[in-house]
């Protein structure tokens, strides 16, 4: 039996970030509401709304000492100045690929184009795309009730319009759409807006359902991508099925087939599809070993070769492959590479020199070669995983190095133990890089333990959120106004910037990362700067801190001040033309006014007559105020020096 799963099976981008937003602000100690499910897996939202996650179905739901985290299927524009006219604080986390949907749909409506939606209209992100849509506006969900959208509104035909797709639409049927518009509508414009990840996963679905004899698709059954993944599959393998967990597995189902096809939803986390993954693991094993554990009959069988199965030797010889041992007999004893350690890596002569006296287990005897077969990694087995379940129980740190980066995170190796530490305990946030952890020692708790399989769960994340708590301890007892410290950038909000300053975040308003005005933080700084910042307000009950960036030597009112006085000469630069005069740039962030009256010696009827926007040119600063930031600059004083020596 054979069981192949999708490369692109899981989380996507979006619903991943958006995942990884509500864990952070939750590790930070805050409160978080979301404006619907988060995501479409009740696993997932069962969840975090242990955690203290509430739904609400409108903003005036939600507490204003708590922080939004809007999904990644975005929403209506409207619902979006509600959140800001309540003054509410919140993280916004639409799907890059949706918000793109919205700028599409926004720009062509306010050219009087008909949108027209290629998605489900009760999904949530075609909602919030109509909610962007400030002309006339249409859905459909496949080629038919595209042919019926014209019957019924026949005047498209001759129309502007501008046709988009759902993120998750089905990749298939939005080609034959297209074919169909393009036949019944001459004056259309096509944006392919399906997300590269869906398309490639509905691809490798398709490919993988025909090669199968049995196919499972995980996810939501409220999922939109789900469904669609498993209708494609079924198109392909009669045989297929929709289950939202482990708990639902087809298990008679699987048995007598040897193609088994696995792939899973956007909205479907890696801990449930190895859940699933080991299921079926365990089942096809009971089959094939007819339910019994190899290692308990393997130490069984240890008694009929020693009395208590064990033997006590001293290395005498090293090679690459295996380690030969002296344990009092006639026969040699030899521990082969895979039994001397858990560690696959390992080389024999790190873990062992001649002379060193080790205990053992007998594994397998042979008279006629003269040989024992030892193991080592048994016997350390048995007596780490005592430790290990002692662990669990007494909740004490334990120390081991990570050997490999597995499907779903990492496995990390402790008295001989193998430990599977999830990627969601691996690291402090979600979405780091696991390959970083590896051959690293790494501290972390068992959180849970299989005593009959012998497995055990770790958490890496458990130990360092307890430093974290300590640093953020000794971080207010130490704090105060004004005090600067050197932070790493962690994420990027609409509205500022979050840093670690030491085992705590601080925000950087989106006010204070510049003098100059900008739209987005990223014009400033990314994730992983390291940066500069003084504290600048402290509230230690609602955990928050609010960190500066800017200084006031890059002031540009400041620079002016010193390097531009009042009838100074420069070259500025025409950034905007009205009927009384020319806005003109002298430092970025300062403009100052060339009036109508003071472009030239001459008249002037219209400041266009002269001048336009992008020109450099001459002027006299013939006055400053500082107080009211504004500046009077003057060409025909900037010239008149010049026309006097002329004369």
């Amino acid at each position: 039996m054979k069981i192949t799963v999708a490369k692109s099976a899981g989380l996507c981008f979006g619903v991943n970030r958006a995942i990884r937003i509500v864990e952070e602000l939750l590790d930070a100690g805050q409160r978080v509401y979301t404006l619907g499910p988060i995501i479409h897996n009740p696993q997932k939202v069962r969840e975090f709304e242990e955690r203290g996650v509430k739904i609400a179905e409108i903003p005036e739901d939600i507490d204003k000492n708590a922080t939004l985290v809007i999904r990644a299927h975005g929403i209506p524009a409207a619902t979006e100045e509600k959140i800001q006219s309540l003054h509410l604080r919140y993280r916004d986390a639409t799907c890059p690929f949706v918000i793109k949907i919205h700028q599409i749909v926004l720009q062509h409506s306010k050219k009087g184009d008909i949108i027209i939606i290629a998605g489900d209209k009760n999904h949530p992100e075609v909602q919030g795309i109509i909610g962007h849509c400030t002309s006339e506006c249409h859905t459909f969900s496949n080629s038919d009730e595209l042919d019926q959208l014209f019957k019924d509104f026949p005047y498209l035909s001759e129309k502007s319009v501008c046709a988009v797709a759902q993120t998750t639409f089905d990749m298939a049927e939005w080609k034959k759409s297209l074919k169909k518009l393009q036949k019944l509508c001459t004056n259309a414009k096509f944006f392919d807006t399906i997300c590269n990840a869906t398309s490639v996963r509905q691809s490798e679905a398709e490919i993988l359902a025909s090669q199968s004899d049995l196919m499972l698709v995980i996810g939501g059954r409220h999922s939109s991508n789900t469904n669609k993944l498993f209708h494609i599959c079924k198109s392909k393998c009669e045989e297929t099925y929709l289950i939202e967990s482990a708990d639902e597995m087809p298990l008679s189902a699987l048995r007598g087939h040897c193609r088994i096809g696995v792939t899973a939803g956007a909205s479907t986390p890696a801990s449930i599809i190895k859940e699933v993954l080991d299921t079926m693991s365990e089942e096809i094993k009971n089959v094939e070993e007819g339910k019994e554990n190899f290692e308990e009959l393997l130490e069984e069988s240890f008694k009929n070769y020693n009395t208590d199965g064990r033997v006590h030797g001293v290395v005498v010889g090293i090679t690459p492959t295996e380690v030969r041992v002296d344990v009092g007999r006639k026969q040699t004893g030899i521990i082969p590479l895979s039994e001397l350690s858990s560690d696959p890596t390992a080389k024999p002569e790190d873990l062992v020199k001649e002379g060193d006296e080790l205990d053992l287990i007998i594994m397998k005897t042979n008279d006629q070669e003269g040989t024992i077969l030892l193991s080592k990694r048994l016997l350390d087995s048995q007596k780490g995983w005592d430790e290990i379940v002692k662990a669990e129980e007494e909740k004490t740190i334990v120390t081991g190095v990570v050997t490999e980066v597995v499907k779903g995170g990492v496995i990390a190796v402790t008295n001989g133990i193998k430990v599977f530490i999830p990627a969601s305990q691996a690291t402090a946030t979600r979405g780091e890089d696991l390959e970083g952890l590896l051959k690293k020692e790494v501290s972390f708790r068992i959180i849970e333990t299989t005593r009959q399989r012998k497995r055990a769960v770790g958490s890496i994340r458990s130990v360092l959120n307890d430093e974290r708590k300590k640093k953020a301890e000794e971080f207010w007892a130490a704090a105060e106004v004004g005090k600067q410290y050197k932070g790493t950038v962690k994420s990027l909000t609409s509205y500022g910037a979050f840093v670690d300053i030491g085992g705590i975040d601080g925000m950087v308003h989106i006010s204070e990362l510049s003098w100059n005005r900008i739209k987005h933080p990223s014009e400033v700084v990314n994730v992983g700067d390291e940066i500069e910042v003084y504290i600048k307000a402290l509230d230690q009950e609602k955990n928050k801190i609010s960190l500066g960036y800017k200084k006031d030597e890059d002031n540009p009112w400041e620079i002016l001040k010193n390097q531009y006085p009042v009838g100074t000469v420069c070259e500025v630069e025409v950034v905007g033309l009205t009927q009384f005069g020319a806005f003109a740039r002298i430092l970025p962030g300062i403009d100052g006014l060339i009036h109508v009256s003071q472009i030239s010696s001459e008249r002037v009827e219209k400041p266009q007559d002269v001048l336009s926007v992008g020109q450099k040119v001459q002027v006299k600063i013939t006055a400053i105020d500082f107080d009211k930031k504004r500046i009077s600059l003057s060409m025909k004083e900037a010239a008149a020096p010049a026309e006097e020596e002329a004369e």
